[in-house]
């Protein structure tokens, strides 16, 4: 699985939570506290505090790499002397188009590559 793949499952994952929470088990949690001891206010499980704290960074971080830029390690040589071994570099990612996160299918055409840009090739191993 790959991180952009992983990285939508935990953004949708902890939406859903919070979500859930939010329509239907907060109201009755608030509803126990007021019938009960009134020593307390409400509180949540901690699965939902952490889906509620990591669903807006998640869903930050996984627009940004999707639309707008996403880093990449060099894995070998064959950019000498430009670029080595190793280095890493950020890809812009907007200005060649608005493609769907995981699908790669081309959402929005914004431009395309020019003579003297460094173009970055994902292998993708096929399971036959």
């Amino acid at each position: 699985m790959r991180f952009s793949e992983i990285l939508l499952t935990l953004t949708v994952a902890t939406g859903a939570i919070w979500v859930v929470d939010s329509l239907f088990f907060s109201a009755r949690r608030a509803k126990e506290v007021l019938s009960g001891p009134t020593d307390s206010g409400v509180k949540e499980p901690w699965w939902v505090e952490y889906a509620k704290s990591f669903f807006p960074i998640l869903l930050i971080v996984f627009i940004l790499r999707s639309f707008l830029a996403e880093p990449f390690r060099i894995p070998s040589g064959s950019m000498r002397p430009t670029l080595l071994e190793g280095d890493l570099i950020v890809v812009n990612k907007y200005d060649y188009g608005l493609r769907w996160p995981i699908l790669g299918n081309q959402i929005i055409k914004i431009g395309s590559p020019k003579r003297g840009d460094v173009i970055v090739f994902k292998h993708i191993q096929k399971k036959w």
